[in-house]
């Protein structure tokens, strides 16, 4: 007892193990609008194609690694929550943003999308039961209100709403869903097994809309949009999420979900790089803001929950970087 008392105390240490995994997802992630627009500019790939297939392309890596490392079936309840996941970051986020970049640029985009963190962080003190303090709150709308303001002085003149604007905040809703369900069950099936059964419970429905929009329009893009495309299957619907939902799910999600803040900052760049988007000088000065508010937010620790010798994301699971692959494992009988 004394053992397993001891590996308790241990749970939630250190605490920026999970905004480092985190933050390797937040650069994955960043890529993934400028990439988008990139993909579905012109006539070749259709945002119907683009959001379908490139879950197809991903679930066929996860039925692989799924398959090769025989991962028990999800259970009961399990599969509900799952299809929040799925929902919310296989069909709902790639759908959105991808006919909503049919017209918004990335740099606009960015001003939307950059809502995300606190998003999560309010669906993630509902459902994970944290208890950030007023600190964090202070920190984490700041940091919103940065990342907004620095996506918004990029140059691009804001015109009021329009119905892309909608769709992005559709797509802020849905992925906010499905990363906060997504972080509590990454703690019972294991980061990647979060994803990689989400992507097969939705393989049906992105398979019926794959088929449907190559039967309405037969994709035509140029290599460089294949290229495009392919990392938006392989990076941005699969291997993204590993070190993603690991971080949230070593947790706190509250704070995992603040290091996003620096994704319109990673984002904005890849546009200027990739996009040939203008880089004006508030974008230096709102990249040193939105960093140190997610910074700030990172370091602002929870309040202790009711209940002794538990430590606020660290439930069940051992917060000691791992590899990323690695599934949960069980306490051993002799801590029991």
């Amino acid at each position: 007892m004394k053992d397993h008392s001891s590996a308790i105390a241990r749970l939630g240490t250190p605490l920026s193990s999970g905004p480092a995994w985190g933050l390797l997802g937040v650069l994955a992630f960043s890529f993934t609008v400028p990439l988008t627009k990139y993909a579905v500019a012109g006539d070749g790939l259709s945002p119907l194609f683009v959001a379908g297939a490139r879950a197809v392309l991903a679930t066929l890596l996860a039925a692989f690694a799924l398959a090769i490392t025989k991962q028990r079936l999800p259970r009961g309840r399990q599969w509900l929550r799952l299809g929040v996941v799925a929902g919310g970051v296989v069909a709902g986020f790639p759908l959105l943003t991808s006919y909503a970049l049919t017209e918004a640029s990335a740099g606009h985009s960015a001003v939307v999308i950059a809502l995300l963190p606190a998003a999560t962080a309010v669906l993630a003190v509902r459902r994970g039961r944290e208890r950030p303090p007023r600190a964090f709150w202070f920190t984490a709308l700041a940091g919103t209100v940065a990342a907004v303001g620095f996506a918004a002085f990029t140059g691009e003149r804001l015109t009021g709403p329009h119905w892309s604007d909608l769709l992005l905040l559709g797509a802020v809703c849905a992925a906010a869903a499905g990363y906060a369900e997504g972080g509590l069950l990454a703690r019972e099936l294991g980061a990647w097994q979060t994803i990689s059964w989400a992507l097969v419970l939705s393989a049906p429905a992105m398979l019926a809309l794959t088929t449907v929009s190559v039967a309405q329009q037969p994709p035509t893009g140029s290599p460089t949009q294949w290229a495009a495309f392919v990392y938006l299957g392989v990076v941005s619907m699969f291997l993204g999420f590993l070190p993603w939902y690991r971080g949230l799910a070593l947790g706190p999600m509250t704070q995992v979900s603040q290091v996003q803040l620096a994704q319109p900052v990673f984002t904005l760049c890849w546009a200027v790089l990739l996009l040939n988007e203008e880089l004006t000088w508030p974008t230096a000065l709102g990249a040193l803001a939105v960093i140190a508010c997610a910074a700030s937010a990172v370091r602002t620790r929870l309040r202790e929950p009711a209940g002794p010798g538990v430590t606020p994301g660290s439930q069940g699971r051992e917060n000691t970087p791992q590899a990323i692959f690695a599934a949960n494992t069980p306490v051993p009988a002799r801590h029991r």
